[in-house]
Parts: structure tokens; sequence; C-alpha cells
């Protein structure tokens, strides 16, 4: 995508030193856009963990990036299969949803161990870290493609009038690598002409969706409305809402949606006034371990001081500010479930499903040898 009509993706290797990783610090956009360098394990484990980077598929990146990082740094080391083993833990150990880093690190780990030769390490890490990176891009094309074609019809239904999408938190280019999930079926609608535009949840309580959906929409081009999370209903209610489109951090195989803290309070919204709710995910964010139960997922509990206070722009730059006193009780998931029941259909890079095992395994059958061989391992 774009960025003042220069392309970028959202990590890279540094043209001039193949020792170093480059990414965007997410945290200081809209208001600053800059290019942070990741030269150690330490700098892409902690860019995750700091939010620098978010989103399921650039998370999964940048951890197989780590992994190439801390073979580059691993002379202090003496035992280097074990070496690579905690960098794997300490990794997934970061952000628990998003199931494209557990699947990311595990398939770097499996690459790595195949060869003999250090050097040999140091090059399939790259090569694997990289590979995954194409692999993410392209399934964002494809899932664009798909998405574009629900648009469409959605266009001509309305004889060409807007059509109007809400999306929630940020599944963009920023949160993959290029086009995005839940967006890359609006880019290509835009590009193709269709009128389009989108209600952008602000997100609380890290303001996703106002500081970068908003941010990379109009980048683009594309026309767009920041509303509060508790404003979709209404919008909905009002006809003003013609689809729901969000991305996924993980989809069991029987189609249960793990996604952004409210993702299930529009989903709920969405079926009341029947709206059609999609889900955008490339298959790297299926789950096949998980089938049925969800108290298997994983929720993460995110730091209190998210909710405490927020965070903008100031004549002093960028500040944080209190809302609560000190002494209240806080909680702060990252992530909701939203069932299968209430999802229209997924978005894949292979096609568009219903949100059920049968129907996901006909576009990906591979993932029943997967599922069989998570339950062998457990």
């Amino acid at each position: 995508m774009n960025v003042k009509n220069k392309p970028y993706q959202t990590i890279w290797l540094h043209p001039d030193d193949a020792t170093i990783v480059q990414t965007i610090d997410q945290r200081l956009l809209p208001f600053e856009f800059r290019i942070v360098d990741l030269k150690c394990f330490e700098d892409a484990r902690s860019a995750i963990a700091d939010m620098v980077v978010r989103g399921a598929p650039l998370i999964g990146v940048t951890a197989a990036y780590g992994i190439y990082l801390a073979l580059l740094d691993h002379h202090a080391h003496e035992d280097l299969t074990s070496y690579l083993q905690e960098c794997v833990h300490r990794l997934t150990a970061t952000r628990p949803t998003a199931i494209n880093l557990s699947h990311a690190v595990d398939h770097s780990l499996h690459a790595i161990l195949r060869e003999k030769n250090l050097n040999a390490k140091i090059d399939v890490a790259l090569k694997t870290a990289q590979d995954m990176a194409k692999d993410e891009t392209e399934a964002c094309r494809k899932i664009g493609q798909y998405g574009l074609a629900v648009i469409e019809n959605l266009g001509k239904k309305k004889k060409n009038r807007v059509v109007n999408i809400l999306t929630h938190c940020n599944a963009g280019w920023l949160a993959c690598i290029d086009y995005g999930t839940a967006t890359a079926p609006v880019y290509l609608a835009h590009d193709r002409g269709i009128k389009v535009h989108v209600w952008v949840d602000e997100t609380r309580p890290r303001n996703q969706g106002a500081r970068l959906t908003a941010w990379e929409l109009s980048q683009h081009g594309v026309p767009h409305t920041l509303i509060t999370d508790n404003t979709g209903g209404l919008l909905m209610q009002q006809g003003k809402v013609d689809i729901v489109i969000v991305g996924s951090d993980r989809t069991t195989l029987s189609g249960n949606v793990v996604n952004k803290i409210g993702t299930y309070l529009k989903a709920l919204a969405a079926k009341d006034n029947n709206i059609p709710f999609y889900v955008a995910l490339p298959s790297s964010s299926i789950d096949p371990s998980l089938q049925d139960e969800l108290e298997g997922i994983p929720i993460e509990e995110r730091n209190r001081e998210e909710v405490e206070f927020v965070e903008g722009l100031t004549e002093r730059g960028l500040e944080r500010v209190r809302i609560c006193k000190e002494e209240t009780t806080v909680l702060n998931p990252g992530f909701d479930i939203t069932p299968a029941r209430l999802v229209t259909g997924l978005i894949t890079e292979r096609g568009i499903c219903e949100a059920n095992k049968e129907s996901i395994l006909s576009l990906f059958p591979e993932l029943v040898t997967s599922a069989e061989n998570q339950r062998s391992e457990d």
C-alpha cells in the first residue's frame, strides 16, 4: 500500500544490511510515521509484546524474522537447539491469542532443525520469514478478490449507490503485510470505481480503528467516517450499514471467530438487523486443533493501563490522560469470541465458505491432517 504515494509493506529486510529487519512503529500512527530497526531477537520479541507491530499475520511474520535474528545472535549460547526452543517459547508467550504467531515459529523451527550447518540454518530462517511475508501478501490479495465480488453484488442491488461497510479494529495492511484482510475487498472495490464508504469503529481501548484504520483509508482515498464503538447498532437500525467485514486472530475449525474485543457485539447487532456479517482471514489464522470447545481458546488479558488512560496528541506531543481513579478495578481482555452461527461467511484466499467444519474443510482439506497431528501430539 502507499504512504504519501510511496509503496510500503509493513515489514522488510533492510536494503543495505541483511542483519536488520525494518518495520513501521504503529504506536505512533497517525501522528508520526516512523520506521524502526529490529537488530536482534529481543528487538523482535519486544516489538510484538509492546505493540510496535500488531495484527495476526504481521505478528506471525515478525516472529519468523525474530527466529532469524536469534540465529544471527547465537554465539552466546552453547546449545543452539535449546536456545531456539527458548526463543520460540518467549515469542509465543507475547501474544497468546493470535494463532499465526505459533504457526510461524513452529514452521520456522522445523525448517531450521532440518539443516545441520549453521549458515544453512540462517539462510533457511531468512527464506522462511520472507516466504511467509509473500504468502500472507498473496493470501490477502486473493481475499480482496473474493470479497470484492460480495461488495460488487451489494452495489448492483443498490443500483450503484454507496455501499456502506462497517469494520472493527484494524484488519488492514498495517495488520498484515499488504492489502489487509477486512480492508482488502474495500480497497479493490474503491479502485474498481465502486462507491464505498466505511464506518470505522474507534475500537477502545487502544483505538486502532481511529488511529490506524482511518489513517490507512485516508492514505488510499477511501471515504470513511469515524464512530464510537457503540454507534454501529444504531446505524444498522437506521439502514446505514450494508455489510460488516471484520478480521480474525484465530478461527476454530467449527467456525467460531476470535477477534478484537467488541466484535461479538457487532455480530449480534448485524444478526438482529439482518445484515451480512463476514470474516476475512487467511488460512494461517485457522486453528485446526480447536474444533468445538470455546474453553480451549486463550483470551489475552492485557495491561490495565490501556483502559485507565487514553492517549492523544497535544501541543506537547503524544500524551496519556487518566480517565478513572487509580483504585478502580479494571478488566482488559483483548479479544472476544463470535459464535459461528452469527457469521454469514468466511472470506479466505481460496474462496468464501460457511463458518462450519464441513465448509472450511471443503476449501482446506489439509487441515484434517493438521488437526489429527495436533491431537496426537497432545
